[in-house]
């Protein structure tokens, strides 16, 4: 049952319709979800008298980090604020202990990519049909239509929030377009998820897999949806993903595999050269003297001067809005724009470094798996381009607080956490500790 609800979850992420327990709290039903399932792995453990915690780097990362966050509440200039955030990550870190302290064969791993895939495959042709019908009925009232349509998804405050700061909007040479965000807050939190859905999309594509056309065909989706959310942070994050996989098995790779891949290239280089509107967006991230690119660097200007001033604990969870503006509403979308810097100023720079630690945990942990799994090597493979491409993207935007882009990467760290050996030898025992 734990397994069936956990693949219902993944397929389910990208949508979550909001519950709204009190006035001016929206929360999203994921996080119920992911609560019950802790519920319910915490009693069979009891149970069973055998709660499995996967002894690994990551795990005690993971702590690490919760702990320092909480800590930094010592310091927090609105203890209120720092809880809701604390709560939050305290509802999304158990899916690591779930996840990791089960023994997943390798057929069970593939279902969960599946299930991620076609989740985000569905919540892609939902993103391209909302960009497409701006053509048809304008942008005004495909903008009036799409705010009605979310709100249940976001909840009243929480929507209301978005649309009074809408990122929805994007002028590319002197045009105006509606970007693709589906059922997520911001185009920015959309191209995150579509990231890393999109390399597992393409790892089911090189494995012995049954339907392969078909799950191409999703990449195929999964990349479109992700292009017309016309997010730089997210488009330098996919490129950072493509080199990092090209580099890890080219050599290697089958012809048929080289010809996948050198269509991509060739595709994605057609689309930088050929006047578009998505080419001119990717180029314009790398001109300094463009209006958003000068604002951002003088936002992390900023988080760096809050740093500096408070290295260890930082300002507290939840509070860079507050140090920068202090008469902000808590949904005022204050931040560094960098998960990094965000994490520094609020929680400290030790806890920043803890957080590239358990990414690069994870993804050093899937470089190692691939060479002892064939059945699961391109996925693995899959796995850490997308943590690579989260973790590139991370640079200009942060995901950390977000109810659909942080329990996928979650999911990714957990499964990098499972004791690789058992889907080599099922008659092994486990190597994880029992509590």
């Amino acid at each position: 049952m734990l397994y069936k609800i956990l693949l219902f979850f993944c397929l389910y992420l990208p949508f979550q319709l909001a519950l709204n327990p009190a006035e001016g709290i929206d929360l999203a039903s994921g996080r119920a979800v992911i609560l019950f399932l802790f519920f319910f792995w915490i009693v069979r453990g009891l149970k069973n008298k055998k709660i499995i915690i996967a002894p690994r780097i990551q795990t005690l990362l993971i702590i690490s980090f919760l702990f320092l966050s909480a800590f930094s509440l010592m310091v927090s200039q609105n203890l209120e604020w720092s809880l809701r955030k604390l709560f939050f990550l305290l509802s999304i870190f158990p899916l690591y202990f779930i996840i990791s302290g089960i023994e997943f064969s390798s057929g069970k791993i593939k279902k969960i990519t599946q299930c991620l895939v076609w989740g985000a495959g569905l919540a892609g042709l939902l993103g391209i049909f909302q960009f497409l019908i701006q053509f048809f009925f304008g942008i005004k009232k495909t903008f009036e239509f799409w705010a009605a349509v979310i709100t249940p998804f976001l909840g009243d405050a929480f929507a209301q929030a978005v649309l009074e700061n809408p990122s929805w909007l994007v002028n590319i040479g002197g045009q105006n377009f509606l970007r693709a965000t589906a059922f997520f807050p911001d185009p920015h939190m959309f191209s995150f998820y579509l990231n890393m859905a999109f390399f597992l999309a393409l790892g089911l594509c090189f494995t012995k897999f049954k339907n392969k056309k078909t799950y191409l065909f999703l990449a195929g989706i999964i990349l479109l949806a992700d292009l017309l959310t016309f997010s730089r942070g997210g488009y330098i994050g996919l490129l950072a993903g493509i080199i990092f996989s090209i580099l890890l098995f080219w050599k290697k790779a089958g012809v048929s595999y080289k010809k996948i891949l050198a269509g991509g290239i060739i595709f994605l280089g057609l689309i930088i050269i050929i006047p578009n509107p998505i080419g001119k967006r990717l180029i314009s991230s790398f001109d300094l003297n463009e209006g958003s690119n000068q604002g951002r660097i003088e936002t992390w200007k900023n988080s760096i001067e809050v740093v500096k001033n408070n290295p260890v604990l930082g300002v507290g969870l939840g509070g860079y809005s507050l140090e920068i503006k202090p008469s902000a509403d808590y949904r005022e979308p204050i931040y560094s724009h960098n998960i990094y810097l965000d994490i520094a100023a609020e929680t400290g720079i030790l806890n920043s470094l803890i957080w590239a630690g358990i990414i690069l945990a994870a993804i050093s942990s899937f470089l190692k798996k691939r060479k002892n799994a064939d059945g699961l090597k391109y996925i693995y493979i899959a796995m850490a381009a997308g943590l690579t491409a989260f973790s590139v993207h991370s640079f200009f935007e942060t995901a950390l607080f977000s109810a659909r882009v942080l329990p996928l990467v979650v999911i990714l760290i957990a499964l990098s956490a499972l004791n690789r050996k058992f889907f080599l030898c099922h008659s092994r025992p486990s190597q994880r500790t029992r509590i």
